[in-house]
């Protein structure tokens, strides 16, 4: 009896089996979507070869939800990023070597089309996370064609990316903080730029901490060429400023000297002849 019910049963599931409807295609496409042409020249120039994925569309776990922020206009996101492969890409590559950008690089780079308020009322340029990602605000607002404008622009990548190297290879951060330990501060904003720099800090942002100076040196340096740099310096009054900052631009020449082999005026040198392909 045990066997027969066993039997009616097994039965019973064959013939429910073969009156299933028969397993058809899922209605979601799952298609890999077609690149637009904007899509397929960011991954030519920039994930292909450097293992780069720039995102510009909108995605709610790329910013910070409490600011008002939103995706940049398609048509700034080429000019934009053309900007960024010219004077950080190729100016690293060529100084650096073909495989500097792609052993030392953020895996992610999201563009922002508006401003980024701080309730302090700074404006927040651009974000490192983690050494894997840059954000860049303001993206609308930037006009490629003017000086001001562009290196405004650029000093975001140049300032962020001397983050990621550091963080790669720190440099003597104590040490260096000691070329000018007394006007540190929290409440950097309220600095003038001309004050910061005669007390020996080239912006007033890097009066935040020495790891944020060290940026603000190398971003500085790389938004113009020596001459440019030179007139910085020359045009302050205090010579002990002038002595201070010009011990900080030798601390940031034996870094990238000694950790990395580069000769950063040759970069500073390539750095604004690329500027200058942009604006012209």
């Amino acid at each position: 009896m045990k066997k027969y019910i066993l039997l009616l049963i097994a039965l019973v599931a064959i013939s429910s089996c073969k009156l299933e409807d028969k397993i058809t295609e899922s209605d979601l496409d799952v298609s890999t979507p077609k690149l637009s042409e904007l899509d397929a020249w960011l991954r030519k120039e920039f994930t292909t070869p450097y293992n780069i994925d720039v995102r510009y569309s909108w995605d709610d776990d790329e910013v910070d939800q409490s600011r008002y922020l939103f995706p940049p206009l398609i048509d700034n996101v080429k000019p934009a990023m053309e900007a960024i492969k010219t004077i950080w890409v190729d100016t690293y590559t060529k100084v650096g070597g073909k495989d500097f950008i792609k052993k030392i690089a953020p895996r992610n780079i999201v563009l922002i089309g508006g401003i980024n308020l701080n309730p302090s009322g700074t404006i927040t340029l651009g974000l490192a996370e983690g050494g894997k990602k840059i954000v860049f605000f303001s993206v609308d607002l930037v006009d490629f064609k003017n000086r001001a404008s562009l290196t405004r622009f650029i000093s975001t990548i140049q300032h962020e990316y001397t983050h990621i190297l550091n963080q790669t290879v720190p440099f003597d951060e104590p040490n260096y903080g000691q070329i000018t330990p007394g006007n540190y501060t929290a409440q950097w904003f309220n600095e003038s730029i001309k004050k910061s720099r005669e007390l020996g800090y080239i912006t007033s942002y890097a009066r935040a901490n020495p790891f944020e100076d060290f940026a603000e040196m190398v971003k500085t340096m790389l938004s113009s060429d020596k001459t440019g740099y030179d007139k910085i310096i020359n045009n302050i009054t205090s010579a002990k400023a002038k002595k201070d900052l010009r011990k900080k631009e030798a601390f940031v020449v034996e870094y990238f000297l000694t950790e990395f082999n580069i000769d950063f005026y040759e970069l500073q040198k390539v750095a604004a002849a690329n500027i200058e392909k942009i604006l012209n």
